[in-house]
């Protein structure tokens, strides 16, 4: 059996780590994964690398020094550089003049050019078969949970457009619903029938198909997975267990477009109830018409007139939302990231900006004995030297753009609470939140 070229991989991020070995896999290569210098020069010493990918900043060492160092027992190892902050051509350019380094990958990077760039590099005699088993996208058995998230409460702004009509509600947080005409319904949208599905698929079948699966456990991690699926702009599926219950995030070129769930209270008709569109009888009603068929409980509601299709497209998309916030309210379970095209069940795309989706979940999702346990009082926090988002991404009270700038080390959390004269636990939740997406980290 032929041995596959092994791919040397080193960065500290766990999530982008754990993605960035798969799809390396995948190509038809062995990873071998590291998050340190020091781990990644032990494990190229037991088996020596066909290529390197390297993070420039490592809690260690540089990737520079790195570098130097693979080169000085592998003189020919081709080396492939990610970095988060020494960005521009300049840098590119004085990388490989100085270190001989054969590609350049500025994060957010595209995952498909760097899986390209190391099949260039490392030409493979066949590429592996691909694995085509189908995606789970929903239908086992539906669940209730404990407590359902209060629907409307991070809903914001939904706006929709059919080329026909603008329906929106709420002051803060926009975010964008988009929907391809003609607008079918939800059930001929699952049977992939109407036009609007073929064109939001095509949309979705972004870049080359790598399929597979990697698992893993759930550990307060969600917005660490989310921003791995930014940082490598990837197309497929985050899918979170816990027992029976499941929720799945459907991502576009890195950005979270789409969720379901089995949990009942999910569902579109009791979401309605939850908000207060519908009451309980109506719905019984609507579910007795509709012979138990969720998905055609919309359509009696409109034929009813209980709904107008405008106003049935506005809750769907709050009712997805809905379910990307509950997420973060589970702390355990499974996961298990998906990396290839996938087809949400409906014609909808909500527009998420990870960062925002992240920092407004923390701040209202995140109660406070679960902050006080991720973040103590007595904690001095210092700026990211390598950001996974940049601060102008960020939709930013002025409080906490006032204090960002003390958050430099020489304070405690208790120290910038003081300062921010704000509640406690809104500072804390603010600067868990900016750890969280490596705009600041623990000082050691």
């Amino acid at each position: 059996m032929m041995t596959r070229p092994a791919v040397l991989i080193v960065d500290d991020t766990p999530e982008l780590l754990k993605l960035l070995a798969h799809l390396i896999r995948d190509a038809g290569f062995d990873a071998m994964p590291a998050d340190r210098g020091k781990e990644a020069l032990r494990v190229a010493q037991e088996r020596a690398p066909a290529l390197a990918i390297i993070d420039l900043l490592l809690p260690d060492m540089t990737g520079y020094q790195l570098a130097d160092s693979l080169r000085r027992v592998f003189p020919n190892l081709p080396i492939v550089f990610l970095t988060g902050v020494f960005k521009g051509p300049r840098q590119a350019h004085l990388a490989r003049q100085k270190y001989g380094v054969t590609d350049y990958f500025e994060k957010p990077f595209d995952a498909w050019a760097l899986v390209a760039a190391v099949r260039r590099l490392v030409p493979l005699p066949t590429l592996p078969d691909p694995y085509s088993a189908p995606m789970r996208t929903g239908g086992e058995e539906a669940c209730e949970e404990e407590r359902p998230l209060e629907p409307m409460e991070l809903s914001g702004i939904v706006r929709f457009c059919d080329g026909r009509s603008l329906f929106s509600n709420g002051t803060n947080g926009a975010t964008t619903l988009v929907l391809q005409p003609p607008i079918p319904s939800a059930r001929s949208a699952q049977e992939g029938t109407a036009a609007a599905v073929t064109a939001v698929n095509a949309n979705l079948n972004a870049g080359p198909a790598v399929d597979g699966v990697e698992h893993g456990a759930l550990k307060g991690n969600l917005p660490q997975l989310i921003s791995a699926y930014h940082q490598s702009r990837q197309t497929g599926a985050l899918t979170l267990t816990r027992g029976r219950a499941r929720k799945t995030i459907f991502f576009r070129q890195g950005r979270p477009v789409f969720a379901d769930s089995n949990l009942i209270s999910d569902r579109f008709g009791p979401f309605l109830v939850r908000v207060g569109k519908l009451s309980e009888a109506q719905l019984s009603e609507m579910v007795r018409l509709a012979l138990g068929d969720d998905d055609r409980v919309g359509d009696h509601l409109v034929q009813a007139g209980l709904l107008s299709e405008s106003e049935r497209l506005y809750f769907m998309g709050q009712q997805v939302k809905s379910i990307v916030y509950s997420a973060f309210c589970w702390e355990d379970g499974a996961y298990e990231m998906t990396f290839r095209d996938s087809t949400p069940p409906h014609p909808l795309e909500i527009d998420f900006h990870p960062a925002n989706l992240i920092l407004r979940s923390i701040r209202r999702l995140y109660k406070p004995e679960r902050l006080r346990r991720l973040l103590t009082l007595e904690e001095r926090v210092i700026p990211s030297l390598q950001p996974t988002y940049a601060l102008s991404e960020l939709e930013l009270e002025p409080w906490e753009a006032q204090l960002l700038p003390k958050a430099d080390g020489t304070r405690t959390v208790a120290d910038l609470i003081s300062l921010a004269d704000r509640p406690p636990l809104e500072v804390q939740a603010f600067v868990y939140a900016m750890i969280a997406l490596n705009v600041l980290e623990r000082r050691a």
